[in-house]
């Protein structure tokens, strides 16, 4: 027991390493300013467009492991790299990419979870959430997919909840692989509006032009009509 305690340790301490390392090197070539700044996005444009066009495979590759990364173990959620994946690779392959990277990093931090933190979340979250233990009992895969639909749970905490239900690490895959698609699908598209957009104009544009873009307005207005959809079925999952 004592032994594995220390495991524990020495890898969480290794985690916490690896984060500083990683963000001290990231902001040691890049301010914020510069990262936010309109002329650094348009030059970084071309740059990843000519880069994807000589070898997309290998760009693609990279980008799917960076995703992984993103959300294991950099605890990173889906937005930025979403809409990042948009503006890269459009909303087609983006989508695909994204949404593999993200599955397999929620799955290793449910990995992760299942093994170092499971008496952690059970004692914090069991009893607020113990209908949702019977109903994953009762249909494992079916609750787990209706579960990554509708999200509704900070995204760090939605990969490593589960670890209360024991529920397998294939189920929890398959049903991130497919639960995420909606969500992703209209983040990438968004990303991918921004592109054409920033494409289209060498000063910065205005934001009722981006707002109205039909890239843009058209995903935001049926991401919204996904939170509605979305928040009428969280109150049934998690209804007590």
């Amino acid at each position: 027991m004592e032994k594995a305690n220390k495991t524990k340790i020495i890898i969480g301490l290794s985690y916490l390493a690896l984060i500083t390392i990683f963000l001290t090197l990231f902001f040691s070539k890049f301010s914020v300013q510069e990262i936010i700044s309109y002329d650094f996005i348009k030059e970084n444009r071309l740059y990843f467009l000519k880069l994807k066009n000589s070898n997309l495979f290998l760009v693609s590759t990279i980008f799917l492991i960076f995703t992984t990364l993103w959300v294991f173990p950099f605890l990173g959620f889906g937005s930025p790299v979403a809409l990042l994946g948009g503006f890269i690779f459009g909303k087609w392959l983006g989508t695909l990419i994204v949404v593999l990277g993200m599955s397999v990093g929620a799955t290793l931090l449910y990995i992760f979870g299942n093994y170092f933190l499971k008496d952690l979340i059970r004692e914090k979250f069991l009893n607020r959430y113990q209908n949702l233990e019977i109903k994953f009992k009762e249909s494992e895969f079916y609750y787990l997919l209706i579960y990554r639909f509708i999200g509704g749970i900070p995204w760090q905490l939605s990969c490593i909840l589960p670890t209360i239900f024991d529920v397998k690490v294939k189920n929890f895959f398959f049903a991130s692989l497919i639960g995420i698609v909606p969500q992703i699908f209209l983040a990438v598209s968004i990303g991918s509006g921004l592109e054409k957009i920033i494409e289209q104009n060498s000063d910065v544009p205005k934001i009722t032009d981006i707002i109205f873009s039909q890239e843009i307005y058209i995903p935001i207005v049926a991401f919204l009509s996904l939170v509605l959809i979305t928040i009428f079925l969280r109150k049934l999952l998690y209804k007590n």
